[in-house]
């Protein structure tokens, strides 16, 4: 079993508040969820408007499987979800 975690530094240039902030984060974790079959939640700068940190994990046999998924997490975040800048990111494999 190997699993992979994908940490992502985003930044929300349109938030002005924590529940804006909560209001873009919690269905943009829902739709990772749902669409990856991955768990995601916010692990960082939970006080902070405009910054988050958030985690991905994926669980299989198959590192490039893993990779693959993951990727895939970070650039459909930069391409599809509006409002959201992806700053950094970085996967762990175990």
């Amino acid at each position: 079993m190997i699993i992979g975690a994908c940490t992502i530094q985003l930044y929300l240039p349109g938030v002005f508040s924590l529940k804006e902030k909560r209001g873009v984060l919690k269905p943009l974790l829902n739709q990772l969820r749902r669409q990856f079959e991955v768990a995601a939640a916010e692990i960082g700068n939970q006080d902070t408007w405009q910054s988050a940190d958030i985690a991905v994990v994926a669980v299989s046999n198959d590192t490039g499987h893993i990779y693959a998924v993951l990727e895939k997490v970070v650039h459909w975040i930069e391409g599809e979800y509006r409002g959201v800048e992806v700053l950094d990111w970085a996967v762990e494999l175990r």
